[in-house]
């Protein structure tokens, strides 16, 4: 308290009355209050809708009727999980989320290195017209793209199949972005004592460019890899096997013109949503070098 008191003293200039430092003081205390009283606002309304979400998975359907706005059951019921795990094949729905997030991911970030690569640490003619092309595109969205995507796989027989599920998916234009600019940072000396080596451009990117950076990688993994897993559209447009859907698109089946399972609803979407958790919380880490690097807010 005293050092604080000295520096608060020690920063105002010369005759400032001395009733100026107890009220800069008290603005500063009211202002961190403030912030305080703000985050807590935002973590409740985030929060809420999840907590709400478990208390429908548990409730029985009178007592959902009963008081939809209540977040706890007065009863406590497991039907809505064993919906899940009885009326839909779950494992097989589970395997394809997985192959479908983590093939498609994998990919991107592979093309989304090499093109960002490309933009970052190369010289050719049209290099900041490619680059412009690529971020007009962050403004169309993917339901435009829909219907035209949707015809290129149908006449390629991929209907029903997770290369048709993958490889539409596998570029991200945010993600090119992102890459590039992490890339533009990379010290260019690297590249010529490589080439003074004998070193070519794909030897660069594979041994230099991308083990430096493995924030960026990460981060991105991890944004591609929750967007991708939570998608709901694609997989319903392109597959009308069961069989073939991911977690998410499956969901639907417990809607029908007789009604909405809601527990069994919600009981899903909880079990989709615990993978998505546990792998944010164990690259929180990377995701945050990966966006302080890249210089995104």
């Amino acid at each position: 308290m005293t050092t604080e008191l000295t520096t608060d003293v020690a920063s105002l200039p010369a005759g400032t009355p001395s009733w100026v430092l107890p009220v800069l003081r008290s603005a500063r205390s009211t202002a961190r209050v403030l912030a305080w009283v703000v985050l807590a606002i935002a973590a409740l309304a985030t929060v809420v809708p999840f907590l709400w979400m478990l208390g429908v998975a548990f409730r029985t359907p009178a007592d959902l009727y009963a008081d939809p706005s209540r977040i706890w059951p007065d009863h406590w019921t497991f039907a809505g999980f064993h919906a899940v795990f009885t009326q839909l094949p779950f494992l097989r729905l589970a395997v394809n989320s997985v192959v479908f997030a983590g093939g498609t991911t994998v990919l991107l970030l592979l093309i989304d290195s090499l093109c960002a690569y490309a933009l970052a640490r190369l010289r050719f003619r049209g290099q900041n017209l490619v680059f412009w092309t690529i971020l007009l595109t962050l403004m169309v969205p993917f339901q435009v793209m829909l219907i035209p995507l949707f015809l290129t796989v149908f006449h390629l027989g991929w209907l029903n199949t997770f290369q048709g599920l993958i490889v539409p998916r596998s570029v991200s234009a945010l993600g090119i972005f992102m890459l590039r600019q992490f890339f533009i940072k990379i010290p260019r000396e690297l590249d010529e004592a490589a080439k003074m080596d004998g070193a070519g451009p794909l030897r660069i990117y594979w041994q230099i460019i991308l083990p430096l950076a493995r924030p960026a990688l990460a981060s991105l993994f991890v944004i591609q890899f929750m967007a991708l897993w939570n998608d709901f559209l694609w997989p319903l447009v392109i597959t009308s096997d069961t069989d073939m859907r991911t977690l998410p698109s499956a969901l639907t089946l417990f809607s029908s013109t007789s009604g909405v399972d809601h527990a069994a609803l919600m009981a899903g979407a909880a079990i989709s949503l615990a993978p998505l958790a546990i792998a944010f919380l164990l690259a929180q880490r990377f995701f945050t070098e990966g966006i302080a690097a890249t210089g995104i807010k």
